[in-house]
């Protein structure tokens, strides 16, 4: 089943100073985050922000071409967590046909952003991800960093996030 999310914000790893994407389930208030490259965190905040550039950046790029060929991002799945590693669909509607496009997380959710397609997790990956967090709390003891860090996460509101700088 999948579960429609939207990007509550943007944020930096305390400890690897490594930006993180948010992703909030619309109706319930399970959280997703993903860690992500600077430039496509970038991506993400200038869309967020409302920034506007001369010229058109890659994500733009994409957005310009896909439509210049009669297409459409239809949406965006976040569907599977293998090894630590977060994946991700693009469906793309040309035509009468949809295309199922590979592509990571942080650059399927910059292109949703600027085309105004809906975002979804597939409900395994909430899974996982549980999953995945209690196999670490097995193999080791929980640091205090990393305590302090699951309750940041726990306990998530709208005012902790501030302007991503760019």
């Amino acid at each position: 089943m999948l579960i429609k999310v939207e990007v509550f914000g943007l944020t930096m790893d305390p400890v690897s100073n490594s930006p993180i994407v948010i992703l909030k389930t619309v109706e319930g208030e399970e959280a997703l985050p993903i860690w992500i490259g600077i430039l496509e965190a970038t991506a993400i905040a200038s869309v967020l922000e409302d920034v506007k550039f001369s010229r058109p950046m890659t994500h733009d790029l994409l957005k310009i071409t896909i439509e210049t060929l009669g297409a459409k991002v239809e949406k965006v799945v976040v569907c599977d967590l293998r090894e630590n590693t977060y994946y991700a669909l693009i469906y793309l509607k040309a035509g009468d046909k949809v295309y199922e496009i590979d592509a990571r997380p942080s650059d399927a959710i910059a292109l949703a952003l600027r085309t105004d397609a809906p975002i979804f997790v597939d409900e395994k990956v909430f899974t996982k991800t549980k999953e995945a967090v209690k196999e670490t709390r097995k193999d080791q003891s929980t640091s205090d960093e990393e305590k302090k860090w699951e309750e940041i996460l726990e306990n998530l509101s709208p005012e902790d996030f501030g302007k991503y700088k760019m």
